[in-house]
């Protein structure tokens, strides 16, 4: 802990010049005095750090000390500095690791690139939750992190859409989708997948398992989430829409909105289109058309439409009835 601590202080002083011992004692929360004793001992390694005192004053290295990190280009520092997100590795347990991560890979550039690499996170950040929507539970994905690390078995009560049942799993990786994580792991010689906020309890054991040497995570996923979309959507409507109904697809899940992108005619006289659309149930379907109001008419099939039209009825009778104050 403390040899990373001097090497933060003196990536820090590489960086950003000169800093007062109060400045570098807060951002250790250590105390100044500590922080004399790492700067007594990064001297006596050789390293040229001296004091300016003065209200001014504080620490820097001597001009022109610095290491430098070569053979990479321009392009491959940025996409570098953009490829953490600050959330998820926060909820891995690596928020402070990544930290020091940049900070030292801003260090080791060039005087001449650290501006710009360093312009990367004031003008881009990457925010992977939709409006609306807020951060599942994520208290047990650094514990589920380390027995995929660990290769250890674990033992969990998990709450799918049909029970809630006790597994014994072999983590095999974790993936984050849409802000959501999810447990790849291996039950009765196959891999699954769990949504880590419906694991109600965890039980980290003590036995190793041997991960299979051919498994690769990210191919494992693609093809997962391409089955797991089209078991979700098993049906096929029909419906047509008004011109600001066109313009407001967005507010319709994008498996929708590509579908009728895909599948639209030509605008009738009136400009309504007709068009094809993927549906989970016909209660769900409803519900998503519901969004678009009188701007979307279902044309098949029929229990879609009589569903809406069911809706429309109880609408229309809850808000016709006056209430008396």
């Amino acid at each position: 802990m403390r040899a990373s601590r001097l090497l933060s202080i003196l990536l820090l002083l590489q960086t950003r010049g000169r800093m007062s011992a109060q400045a570098l004692a807060d951002e250790f929360e250590v105390s100044v005095r500590t922080i004399y004793r790492d700067v007594d001992d990064l001297s006596s390694a050789g390293v040229p750090v001296y004091a300016e005192r003065g209200r001014a004053g504080g620490f820097q290295l001597l001009d022109g000390y610095r290491t430098r990190l070569t053979g990479m280009t321009q392009q491959e520092v940025e996409a570098l500095m953009l490829s953490g997100l600050p959330g998820p590795a926060a909820e891995l347990g690596l928020g402070q690791a990544m930290a020091a991560a940049q900070l030292k890979l801003v260090a080791a550039l060039p005087s001449e690139r650290r501006g710009e690499a360093g312009r990367i996170a004031a003008r881009f950040h990457l925010d992977p939750m939709g409006w609306y929507q807020h951060a599942e539970r994520a208290d047990l994905v650094p514990i589920l992190a380390n027995a995929v690390w660990k290769e250890l078995r674990i033992r969990v009560r998990y709450e799918s859409w049909k029970d809630t049942v006790d597994r014994e799993l072999e983590p095999l990786g974790l993936a984050m989708k849409g802000g959501v994580w999810y447990l790849v792991a291996r039950a009765g010689g196959k891999a699954r997948t769990y949504r880590v906020s419906n694991i109600h309890t965890l039980d980290v054991t003590a036995q190793r398992f041997m991960r299979p040497p051919r498994f690769d995570l990210a191919s494992y996923w693609s093809e997962w989430a391409k089955e797991f979309e089209a078991r979700l959507y098993r049906d096929t409507a029909v419906v047509r829409f008004s011109p600001t109904g066109m313009k407001r697809l967005q507010w319709l899940t994008p498996a929708v909105a590509v579908s009728v992108k895909r599948t639209a005619r030509k605008p009738d006289k009136s400009g309504w289109v007709r068009a094809e659309i993927p549906i989970e149930s016909v209660n769900h379907a409803a519900g998503e058309l519901l969004k678009l109001g009188a701007e979307v008419q279902a044309i098949a099939p029929v229990a879609l439409r009589e569903r809406l039209r069911t809706i429309s009825a109880e609408m229309n009778s809850m808000y016709a009835r006056t209430t008396k104050r």
